[in-house]
């Protein structure tokens, strides 16, 4: 009897935890902000609302799939993320979830995301978002991250998909504009990402990955994130240019755009120790901030008709 009620505490909360590491695989933040992103592609699409099964269907499918790549990332970043202090904690670097479980979770999550867009949306939607995941959990996460420390410009182009896969939810093809909507994202992702790598510098040179400030320095990757700063804010006055969108939204991103520089500029500076971590944490809010305009603006021009 003793040795049962010994064994028992330590056999109930395998059961507990259980679903809430599976959750922690998935990026839930991450992926929310590629689901807005993938939603404005969606509302851009149509002059009016888009079906709403393709939206709910479109969306559960792109979602489903952007957890399972994020699950595949910590299960090929285990061993990265268990030597960074920001990742330490993660299921899978804290040893709190069996490794199987997790590539077992990772394979559902991702072959039901495709499968659900195979089926009731359509099959170039599905193969660009298999395309997609291919792109972030192997060819970024398992190649570029170790090989170069340019892995998130080149691996960026997978993490600007969404509005281009809500897009093709809706219509069925690519045009222009949503490749447009992708430039937004890829030309954002350098900056925002770089201010993360310049306050995690430590983390990145103790798990020996190559990110710009480690191999670089800071200095380098502080003019990067300037320069890249000023291509993001050219790509985000393009809709403007070529008549997708309209006044309300250039005078929203042109605000927008002045305090992004702003943050920016005192990473370029780095005379504010904070800086860089506070331009991230804002990146994330400029960007949504962006793709909201674009669909405030394009309802308040079908609202106009």
């Amino acid at each position: 009897m003793r040795n049962i009620t010994m064994t028992l505490p330590t056999a109930v909360p395998s059961m507990v935890w259980g679903w809430k590491e599976l959750l922690g695989l998935c990026k839930m933040k991450v992926v929310a902000v590629m689901l807005v992103c993938a939603a404005v592609g969606m509302a851009l699409a149509t002059p009016g609302l888009p079906p709403l099964t393709n939206v709910v269907l479109g969306l559960a499918g792109i979602g489903l799939a952007s957890c399972g790549a994020a699950a595949f990332n910590h299960v090929i970043d285990r061993h990265l993320d268990a030597v960074m202090t920001r990742t330490s904690r993660r299921p899978l670097a804290s040893k709190r979830l069996p490794v199987a479980i997790a590539l077992g979770w990772a394979c559902l999550l991702s072959v039901a995301g495709v499968a659900l867009l195979v089926w009731q949306v359509n099959h170039l939607t599905a193969a660009l978002t298999f395309a997609s995941l291919i792109g972030y959990a192997l060819i970024y996460t398992a190649f570029l991250k170790r090989a170069t420390p340019q892995n998130i410009v080149i691996g960026g182009v997978a993490g600007a998909a969404p509005p281009l896969l809500g897009w093709v939810a809706i219509t069925g093809q690519i045009t222009p504009e949503p490749l447009l909507l992708m430039l937004i994202i890829f030309a954002w992702t350098p900056p925002h990402f770089w201010a993360l790598a310049i306050h995690k510098r430590d983390d990145y040179a103790r798990a020996g990955i190559p990110m710009l400030p480690v191999t670089h320095g800071i200095p380098f990757t502080r003019l990067q994130i300037w320069l890249y700063g000023w291509l993001t804010v050219l790509a985000t006055l393009l809709p403007v240019m070529i008549g997708m969108s309209g006044a309300l939204y250039l005078v929203v991103v042109l605000c927008l755009n002045a305090r992004f520089m702003v943050w920016n500029w005192r990473v370029w500076r780095g005379q504010d120790p904070a800086a860089p971590i506070g331009a991230f944490w804002f990146s994330i809010r400029y960007l949504l901030g962006v793709f909201g305009a674009l669909l405030l603006d394009h309802y308040a021009a079908a609202l106009a008709w």
